[in-house]
């Protein structure tokens, strides 16, 4: 679960986050969190229902239709697809702390193009990512972190923290609406642990306790690197890449240096695995039969989803060199947004179906679902124009998915 929530972005949020609240940036990751435990107590619940794979895909086809598990599974691709294209473009950001010519648009687009097409190859070479290289990355980026807040604080003993932020604008609700909308990516993600949850040993148990456990160690993660960030710069929205900027201030240049290159090593590693298990949605999609079979074809050599690998590079090195850092967050925010917002909805029709069921339940359950639909529907409405024409493409393509596929028998689900 902190894996999938700690992503690359962390390295960037912490001045976009700034550059609307100012000194009072902290505060949102707090209440950011609270309304994530909103939705991480509905999915908790949801989830302990289903000894399936698939997540809230599996959760919206059985309790909403089977278009409304599409419509979902569509969402959960593309929001995982903007969220490595927001984390992509950091990229050149943190190498221009070592090679200040990787921003020009030429030398961006090269570098970008030859990251993403360097990983499609690879993995469509077949090679295999395991779960020892999958902890490493996350140890490194952790360790990344809790390094970054102790210099920070240390920094304090010898030296007197900046004065306050200071912005060009009063603060005003808009602004909270639009941090927390950027701070649904920063907790996101967690739902991609449930695609496996038909593999958990047990899944009564094991959602909720990662849930709220994984949940409250990035809350204080988080916040602690903004407090940070805070304290030693005086404008953190000057600059897109505030943990090494933080750093040299500090410490000096070769304390950035060290912060980029290891938000550079993270960054590629959340790249890896988004181009290793995303395409895989989709080309589970096909197995199930709710995807168009060309998704499910595998390489005759080396017996990968290419087509679904295919799809995934074009699409992330587009929205890579079309939006920058904080359009992809957005739209990864509000299509994370659809989603927890159905698994909201699927809590309440569970419970009217089944309320005898044998699985976790969730104290006021049914008040959690209200504040979930209540929180998505409210955050929804601050979605930007330029993310519209996004969202109202993937409904499109998810219909036009569903017409396609509704006369092909789905697999059966089996739910707890």
């Amino acid at each position: 679960m902190v894996n999938t929530m700690i992503g690359g972005g962390i390295f960037g949020l912490p001045s976009v986050v700034a550059s609307r609240l100012g000194s009072q940036a902290p505060v949102a990751y707090l209440i950011a969190g609270a309304g994530i435990f909103v939705i991480a107590a509905c999915m908790s619940e949801v989830a302990s229902q289903f000894d399936r794979s698939g997540g809230p895909y599996i959760y919206a086809r059985e309790a909403l239709g089977r278009w409304a598990g599409i419509l979902i599974a569509w969402f959960m691709w593309l929001s995982r697809v903007a969220a490595a294209s927001g984390t992509a473009n950091l990229v050149t950001a943190y190498l221009a702390q070592l090679a200040p010519r990787a921003t020009e648009p030429a030398v961006r687009a090269l570098v970008l193009s030859v990251l993403i097409g360097v990983l499609a190859v690879i993995n469509y070479c077949g090679v295999r990512s395991g779960t020892r290289t999958s902890d490493l990355f996350t140890f490194i980026k952790i360790l990344l972190l809790v390094l970054f807040i102790a210099m920070g604080f240390a920094s304090l003993l010898w030296k007197p923290p900046v004065p306050a932020i200071v912005l060009a604008h009063p603060v005003r609700t808009g602004d909270w609406m639009e941090a927390f909308l950027l701070l649904v990516f920063a907790y996101g993600g967690f739902e991609a642990a449930l695609f496996a949850s038909g593999e958990t040993r047990n899944i009564r148990k094991d959602a909720p306790v990662a849930l709220f456990v994984g949940l409250g160690l990035v809350t204080v993660i988080y916040t602690l690197v903004q407090i940070v960030v805070n304290l030693t710069l005086a404008n953190p929205g000057a600059t897109e890449r505030p943990l090494a900027e933080a750093a040299r201030q500090v410490f000096g240049e070769g304390a950035g240096a060290f912060i980029a290159v290891g938000a550079l090593v993270t960054i590629y590693g959340y790249l890896s695995a988004n181009m290793l298990h995303t395409p895989r949605l989709t080309y589970a999609m096909a197995a199930e039969g709710d995807f168009p079979q060309t998704f499910a074809a595998l390489h005759p050599r080396f017996r990968t989803p290419h087509v679904s690998i295919g799809l995934y590079s074009v699409a992330l090195l587009s929205f890579t060199l079309i939006g920058n850092f904080r359009w992809n967050l957005i739209l990864s925010s509000v299509t994370r947004l659809f989603v927890y917002g159905s698994v909201a909805i699927v809590l309440v029709v569970l419970r009217w179906r089944k309320p005898e069921a044998d699985s976790f339940r969730m104290p006021g359950g049914m008040v959690f679902a209200a504040l979930g639909v209540l929180l998505s529907v409210v955050l929804l409405v601050r979605m930007p124009l330029s993310n519209v024409w996004v969202v109202g493409i993937t409904i499109g393509v998810a219909t036009l998915n569903w017409l396609l596929v509704r006369g092909r028998q789905p697999r059966e689900i089996n739910q707890v």
